[in-house]
């Protein structure tokens, strides 16, 4: 009997330490959860809820430039003799460009090549038949009045190709912040339109970025030097730009 009861208290002494081992991490996580007096528990905020948007604005305005590109076209049985007749047409031009009153930083030159021409006869070898000099040259015409009579002279000069025409602003800045006015206008409605329409509204502008620049000039003329061999002066019709700007916004909505 003595012996029975050593063994039965030994077991109710080894139960408790079992039964305080396992009650000792729940109570030291009871512990950590409970803030210590005087401290404040952080709560994590839940996230703004935001809406990005994207839209452009157009201005049209009337151009008030023209930017030109004009070739001397030649040909000779030599290099040198190619480059000579180039030179000598290419000189009468420049000179009809001033007496039209466009001054030296309204004319650059864009390109000079030369080049050799040859036979592709079938069923035999390539066969130098000379060479092709071409300088071709960029005006700008600060009065589009001008345009056709400039046309006419140089061609008259001896220019014979016309490579494009395109119309353009001395000063666009004025037009450029007219789109992006417009551009806002647009994202302040259209914002406001979702945030009704969820039952929300614009709290704040978080962001605001401009994504692109572009104008779309006028569809050029074509074949104006047939235009101006047939009649005294090429018409030349400017129309109008479209210019935009591209804008986009996030917004913070709430409730």
């Amino acid at each position: 009997m003595p012996s029975t009861k050593i063994k039965l208290f030994r077991s109710l002494a080894l139960t408790a330490v079992a039964a305080g081992l396992i009650a000792s991490p729940l109570a030291a996580s009871a512990q950590m959860a409970t803030p210590a007096p005087g401290t404040t528990m952080m709560m994590m905020a839940p996230a703004p809820t935001t809406l990005s948007l994207t839209a452009s604005g157009e201005v049209s305005a009337t151009p008030d430039k023209a930017t030109i590109n004009f070739a001397v076209v030649s040909s000779g049985k030599t290099a040198s003799d190619a480059m000579k007749a180039n030179n000598i047409r290419m000189n009468a031009v420049m000179a009809s460009l001033k007496s039209a009153g466009i001054a030296d930083k309204d004319i650059q030159t864009s390109s000079l090549n030369l080049n050799p021409q040859y036979d592709y006869t079938d069923g035999q070898n390539p066969r130098l038949t000379g060479y092709q000099a071409q300088n071709q040259i960029t005006v700008r015409i600060n009065d589009l009045n001008q345009t056709g009579p400039v046309i006419d002279t140089v061609i008259k000069a001896g220019i014979n190709q016309i490579d494009s025409i395109t119309f353009g602003l001395k000063n666009d800045d004025a037009l450029l912040d007219q789109a992006r006015q417009s551009a806002v206008k647009t994202l302040m409605a259209r914002a406001n339109l979702y945030a009704a329409a969820t039952g929300m509204h614009v709290k704040r502008l978080l962001t605001l970025s401009e994504s692109d620049q572009s104008f779309q000039p006028p569809r050029p003329m074509m074949a104006f030097a047939k235009s101006a061999a047939a009649d005294s002066s090429t018409p030349v019709a400017a129309g109008e730009l479209q210019m935009s700007v591209q804008v986009s916004a996030t917004f913070e909505l709430v409730q």
